[in-house]
């Protein structure tokens, strides 16, 4: 298997709404600023989300974060003020988290079934 390190982009209208949104998404995530357009998240090892001041493609991103056990996250994302905006299960018990920042962009956490059930 190859080696992989993953960086997912979303564009954004407004960069200073944006980061402090993702900031509080991305509670205790490790972040940088590479430059005066971007904000970049390290979520695990080599795997990164950042944000890019581009308001002409702004609101069109769909991103999904696949994640063991998913509720430590949305609760996380709750006391920062942040739910989701549609929750979802699958016919196969795959489940899913719908967030959605100030641009519009979708930001999902999935979760595979929870024992038991499919």
């Amino acid at each position: 298997m190859m080696e992989l390190d993953l960086f997912a982009g979303i564009a954004v209208r407004d960069l200073d709404r944006a980061v402090g949104w993702y900031d509080r998404f991305f509670a205790g995530a490790e972040s940088f600023l590479p430059n005066d357009r971007e904000k970049v998240w390290t979520l695990a090892e080599q795997r990164h989300v950042y944000v890019e001041l581009s308001p002409e493609r702004a609101g069109s991103a769909m991103v999904t974060l696949f994640l063991a056990d998913p509720e430590p996250f949305v609760a996380a994302a709750a006391r920062q003020g942040i739910e989701p905006v549609h929750r979802e299960t699958y016919q196969n018990g795959v489940r899913k988290f719908l967030f959605a920042d100030p641009d519009g962009n979708e930001i999902g956490i999935g979760a595979p079934p929870v024992d038991g059930e499919q």
